[in-house]
């Protein structure tokens, strides 16, 4: 993968890195001890849907003893990828749940000692409901999801996403008001394909806007005050442009 792509995750190159990771894996291990993978995020919606075509990082829940680290580490430099390509630094965020493994579907199996699952559907609309960034494609690809299995003729009901947030999370008390509103909007409106477009637009303002902002203030933002501080910055944004 040439170094301008390097931080270009499509799903063709995901299954090609995965299968080398296998290996890799088997190579330093052996066959003895299987290990496993959860993928989440911008990786579970390139292995199920067709609606985004890359992601920057491969976020996991990572099953497997010290050999996996190499094994990450050894795929990375081969292909030039950025240090922790794949990762489950998510772990340490509200959006994990100890359930996952439990509510995960399988999706591939490498060099038979490398098992690959992923999270799909209500589930990972519930995870994309707790994180809740504006300024990346949570939102979006809430409606994405939505989007896709209703032209599958296999719609997604509240009743469903409602579960699957009780499941990971214990209840809706976990998910930020802002998602439980925007969820409760999407549902009662549908038109999802035109929602999708106008939400992916409000998402890259955001990140501009903030990405201007950390330009300026660098080390200012963090993952406490960094939705207090995009309010304000739009707000600005807003009153200027009047």
């Amino acid at each position: 993968m040439s170094s301008e792509h390097m931080n270009v995750f499509t799903k063709e190159n995901l299954d090609t890195f995965l299968k080398e990771l296998g290996k890799e894996y088997r190579r330093l291990n052996g066959k003895s001890m299987p290990a496993e993978i959860v993928l989440i995020g911008g990786a579970a919606i390139l292995v199920n849907y067709g609606f985004r075509d890359m992601t920057t990082d491969v976020d996991a829940v990572i099953h497997g003893v010290s050999a996996m680290k190499d094994a990450i580490n050894i795929v990375g430099d081969r292909h030039q990828l950025p240090n922790g390509w794949l990762n489950a630094d998510f772990m340490k965020t509200g959006s994990y749940s100890p359930k996952l493994l439990q509510y995960s579907v399988r999706y591939r199996e490498f060099s038979n000692v490398l098992t690959v699952r992923t999270v799909s559907a209500e589930y990972l609309i519930a995870m994309k409901l707790r994180a809740g960034r504006k300024y990346k494609n949570d939102l979006s690809d809430v409606i994405g999801i939505l989007a896709e299995h209703a032209q599958r003729g296999d719609p997604i009901t509240m009743e469903r996403i409602d579960t699957a947030v009780c499941n990971l999370y214990g209840g809706w008390e976990e998910i930020p008001a802002d998602s439980v509103s925007f969820i409760r909007d999407t549902m009662a409106h549908g038109e999802f394909e035109k929602a999708y477009e106008s939400v992916r637009a409000g998402e890259r303002q955001a990140k501009e806007i903030l990405l201007q902002f950390q330009e300026d203030y660098p080390g200012v933002t963090n993952t406490d005050n960094v939705d207090n501080i995009l309010t304000q910055l739009k707000k600005r944004k807003s009153q200027q442009e009047r």
